[in-house]
């Protein structure tokens, strides 16, 4: 993963984990791999990493079981609100760079 250096990865991390759930790259009610794991993956400290799981566990995207991991949500309402919050920022962020294009 790139990261934009005008942007926390924290942030980023959760827009990426967001969307890993929304698409169904992490399955509803399926475990996500654990801290270390992804901060091995994606090359960021652990510390970076648990702070976007406890923002997605916050958005009520992800929940934490002391003694089995953590999962993506099983709740499909969650899920769609998830999915067209990332659909209107990504529609907001075109409209944005179209208009410092000069179109409108």
């Amino acid at each position: 993963m790139d990261f934009d250096p005008s942007v926390p990865i924290w942030l980023q991390l959760v827009d990426e984990f967001r969307r890993r759930i929304v698409t169904g790259e992490w399955p509803r009610g399926e475990r996500i791999a654990g801290v270390r794991e992804l901060a091995g993956d994606l090359r960021v400290n652990p510390n970076t990493v648990q702070r976007a799981l406890a923002e997605l566990d916050r958005l009520g995207l992800t929940r934490s079981e002391r003694t089995a991991g953590r999962f993506a949500t099983d709740d499909g309402a969650v899920i769609d609100a998830a999915r067209v919050e990332l659909a209107a920022e990504a529609a907001s962020d075109y409209a944005r760079r179209a208009a410092g294009l000069g179109l409108s």
